[in-house]
């Protein structure tokens, strides 16, 4: 069984309905995500979680209307100058997340760009944030991402993040905004792993 998590209706609303892949719409957000998936996880099996949804992109790295796939999630968890926690001995920050490694590579033998995604809690619109982000890695930006891949690592669920690109990251006054574009992208790669998943005897049932 495929658990096929989207932040929003209008997202995956789009979608016919598949034998076995249910939906769960997570709502907006790492807290609601990470919730709303680990309560999923823990009352129902799974054999895969695809999250699924539109993301920004910063430039250069892929072009509205792309369908991508995530191989790692970032996320912040550290002091504002960019320093580490001081944490006591023994702890670790959980601050990147890989997606499952077996999946992200049938899906981008498909030819679906591989990119690097960091979760946020506010979208980001500033020149500064934008360069602080390019420096972790950040290719694109969402808002869900790590939040669903991390509560299904911590499930034993294996997990891929699939995304639909809709804007360029910073100034949303020259960012070319486009929800159907970024709907255009991911309609292509979530059909496609979809598709690929059902072929699968794994997760076919």
């Amino acid at each position: 069984m495929i658990l096929l998590v989207g932040a929003t209706a209008q997202e995956i609303e789009w979608l016919r309905s598949r034998a076995g892949v249910e939906t769960l719409i997570c709502g907006i957000g790492p807290v609601d995500a990470a919730s709303r998936v680990s309560c999923a996880l823990s009352t129902n099996r799974y054999d895969v979680v695809v999250n699924a949804g539109i993301a920004g992109a910063f430039a250069g790295a892929v072009n509205v209307g792309d369908g991508v796939v995530v191989g790692e999630e970032l996320f912040q968890l550290d002091r504002e100058d960019g320093e580490a926690l001081a944490l006591p001995p023994g702890n670790l920050v959980a601050d990147r997340v890989p997606a499952d490694a077996h999946l992200i590579e049938a899906v981008t033998a498909l030819g679906f760009p591989l990119v690097r995604g960091i979760t946020v809690s506010r979208v980001t619109t500033s020149d500064a944030t934008v360069a602080r982000l390019r420096e972790r890695g950040a290719e694109i930006e969402s808002m869900e991402g790590f939040a669903v891949i991390r509560a299904a690592q911590l499930a034993g669920v294996p997990a891929i993040e699939l995304r639909g690109i809709s804007n360029i990251v910073g100034d949303r006054s020259k960012s070319n905004w486009d929800f159907a574009a970024g709907i255009t992208g991911l309609r292509k790669i979530l059909n496609a792993t979809l598709d690929l998943l059902h072929t699968i005897p794994t997760y076919a049932d």
